[in-house]
């Protein structure tokens, strides 16, 4: 066994002790990229927010505000106070592919007063589609009872319509409402429905 003079033991003893900070330096590096990362997303977020702006209906065309009325008058015939929509009740989107907007108006979390489910029933929420045609004019392609709704992917071809997949009511399938009922709609200028069989 070897055994080392105490001056030996002591200069290894302090160049592993030297060799410490170096290796946390290394390692300290990526940690103080990832808390900028951190706070230019907190940054980020927080300006977001101060820029976000109430609902306001007045923003959208008056085909899209036509659709918004009917919010309106709903909660009007059943008594129900101030209207309340959501921040995301519209939702602008190229559907058709000619490069214009088009918009979808899902009245899902929309409240009336204090009831939020005037808009909502067993078949789902109420939701428009409307279509920005080449004279710039809006039209309605859809309205209907929706669960739920998912854009396929984008298209591949540039210029081609996006496909809705829609989650509709039981019946809608020939079932019952618990049912699962998916039909895929692709978007056009052309108004379609969905028939209970």
């Amino acid at each position: 066994m070897m055994r080392h003079s105490v001056r030996e033991n002591w200069l290894r003893l302090r160049r592993s002790c030297l060799k410490i900070p170096e290796r946390l330096r290394h390692r300290r590096r990526p940690m103080r990229m990832r808390c900028f990362i951190l706070l230019l997303a907190l940054l980020v977020t927080a300006a977001r927010a101060d820029d976000a702006r109430p609902f306001n209906p007045a923003d959208y065309p008056a085909g899209v505000q036509k659709a918004l009325r009917y919010a309106n008058e709903e909660c009007d015939s059943q008594d129900g106070g101030a209207v309340t929509f959501a921040p995301d009740t519209v939702r602008r989107i190229d559907l058709t592919g000619d490069g214009r907007d088009d918009y979808i108006v899902d009245f899902r979390d929309t409240k009336c007063g204090e009831r939020e489910t005037t808009y909502c029933g067993t078949g789902g929420c109420v939701m428009d589609i409307l279509v920005t045609l080449p004279d710039g004019s809006v039209r309605p392609v859809f309205d209907g009872y929706v669960r739920s709704y998912k854009i396929v992917t984008s298209p591949v071809k540039r210029g081609a319509a996006r496909t809705i997949r829609f989650d509709l009511h039981g019946s809608y399938c020939s079932g019952f409402g618990a049912q699962a009922c998916v039909k895929e709609k692709t978007i056009t200028a052309t108004p379609f429905a969905f028939k209970q069989p």
